[in-house]
């Protein structure tokens, strides 16, 4: 669609905030952009699957602060795609619903510019859904009326006239940006006739661990919104299906909703713990207290390879070690059968799923994801008499698992992939965050998380108001290191996995 000259501009709906409502058009196209621009309400994990390299910016858009007008972002759109950038902007919602993307895509068709429009999953929607308030109902709401109660204040007269829809019959009302004039707006649509008994209800954040919900009537909405301290970014709805709220509400119900739970692993060793929280209920933080890189040395690599066909075992004590293994590998074989007759073990259901990927069998994997516990189910394999280990390693694994296999008569050698380096939270906006309001929890799963956690406890310590954190550790390793480092460990899962560490979460919450 574009020229050599020329780039384009995605305008894409990054959804309510839920990751999990996020398109795969949407993911593919950050991940692909030489230019992000997004919004205040764009959750910050999507700027994350940018390429290193491509270039973001930050423009507000938060309702009644616009940290860039609306003028200046579509000539940041245009002059970046005349460069011949390709240009994503991320919208909280869906573009085309009150979210100025029409605006944006009339000055680009006026400037020449090619573009495509990628629907995101709108606000209405995602809170009539997340707070149990099904938007149409045979034989209650046979329409649904979006509407702005935030009109361009720069308009002579208002062209929404409450009243009207007021009269409306069988209809549900979603209200945008009415959080400034919903007492107003109340009175406007009982004096357009609606009655003051109309169920109406206030969802604020929706489809995110810090989801809030208000139900009352039309006569009553206002003060109990006012009483609650709910505020923007929120959806008003008014209409008989709000009454299913009490009946339907699934989301506010979950094990874990409205609770903080700040976890302390890299972004991708995250995914898959962020997931299962969020999945349950919780708001989750991401504090990255160490981060993963490659080790370009790769120690003893090239002697490996070249002696490959002489191993028995490839051992994987994480699912880094063995992206950085493959993606190496595949550099100088391309044909995955170069593996010969290697056998495969590995610690932990995730790095097993990363050894699957490339249709490769596990064929040892300890029930307890230790180390030492896969030491021991090789040994008990009966295979490692005088046989050839590759254990994949990084730079602040323990030895216990060489010398285990060792004393078990193996013959192993280490490949040093990758390493483990604390970060600097002193600037990063998570921190800042928990630094501020602290968390109901705080779960760890790593010792050397820890360790990062107890060399920047300065610049992580809590305001005085603070919420203080309940700490959990994923296994006797990470209790051990918990313990040297002063801190006060307020649950130990029973098993080494992190579904085990959300149990003992959940239920420690409730006492």
């Amino acid at each position: 669609m574009s020229s050599s000259s020329t780039g384009i501009v995605h305008l894409v709906g990054a959804g309510p905030g839920d990751l999990g409502l996020v398109t795969f058009r949407a993911k593919e196209l950050i991940s692909q952009a030489d230019v992000l621009v997004y919004d205040y309400l764009v959750h910050p994990e999507l700027v994350k699957w940018c390429r290193p390299e491509c270039e973001v910016f930050y423009v507000g858009k938060k309702a009644g602060f616009h940290s860039v007008p609306q003028e200046e972002i579509e000539a940041l759109l245009v002059t970046h795609a005349k460069a011949g950038k390709k240009v994503v902007r991320l919208k909280g919602g869906d573009p085309f619903i009150f979210g100025r993307g029409g605006e944006e895509a009339r000055t680009l068709a006026k400037d020449g510019i090619p573009f495509e429009v990628v629907p995101g999953v709108t606000a209405a929607i995602a809170a009539g859904a997340y707070a149990g308030i099904p938007l149409t109902y045979r034989n209650v709401s046979t329409s649904l009326v979006f509407l702005t109660g935030h009109e361009d204040p720069t308009k002579k007269e208002a062209q929404l006239n409450w009243r009207d829809y007021g009269a409306l019959k069988n209809t549900t009302l979603a209200i945008y940006m009415g959080m400034g004039n919903l007492a107003f707006i109340m009175a406007e649509l009982q004096a357009g006739g609606l009655a003051a008994t109309t169920p109406a209800a206030v969802v604020q954040w929706a489809s995110l661990g810090r989801q809030r919900s208000v139900t009352g009537t039309v006569a009553t909405l206002a003060d109990q919104v006012k009483a609650s301290g709910l505020a923007a970014p929120a959806i008003i709805f008014v209409g008989e299906v709000v009454r299913d709220h009490e009946s339907i509400d699934w989301f506010e119900h979950l094990p874990l909703f409205g609770r903080r739970v700040a976890i302390t692993r890299t972004r991708d060793q995250n995914s898959e713990l962020r997931d299962k929280l969020e999945v349950l209920g919780a708001e989750v933080l991401e504090l990255p207290l160490i981060q993963i890189s490659k080790d370009t040395d790769k120690h003893g690599f090239v002697e490996i390879m070249t002696e490959l066909g002489s191993y028995d075992w490839i051992v994987f004590t994480s699912a880094n070690g063995v992206r950085y293994f493959f993606e190496d590998f595949l550099k100088g074989f391309p044909d995955i059968r170069s593996l010969g007759v290697l056998r495969f073990a590995c610690v932990g259901r995730a790095t097993a799923r990363e050894i699957e990927k490339f249709h490769l069998k596990v064929e040892c994997m300890p029930d307890t994801a230790t180390g030492e516990s896969l030491a021991d189910a090789l040994i008990a394999t009966g295979s490692l008499d005088s046989a050839k280990v590759i254990v994949v390693t990084g730079n602040l694994n323990r030895d216990v698992l060489v010398r285990k296999l060792e004393a078990g008569g193996a013959i192993v050698d280490r490949l040093l992939l990758y390493k483990t380096e604390k970060t600097d939270l002193a600037q990063d906006p998570v921190a800042d965050d928990f630094r501020q309001h602290g968390a109901d929890a705080i779960l760890f799963a790593s010792s050397s998380a820890v360790s990062s956690f107890a060399e920047q406890s300065a610049v992580l310590a809590l305001a005085a108001d603070a919420k203080l954190p309940l700490i959990g550790s994923i296994g006797p390793q990470t209790s051990e290191t918990m313990k040297k480092a002063g801190m006060v460990i307020g649950f130990e899962a029973k098993k080494p996995s992190l579904d085990a560490l959300i149990d003992g979460l959940i239920r420690n919450l409730k006492k």
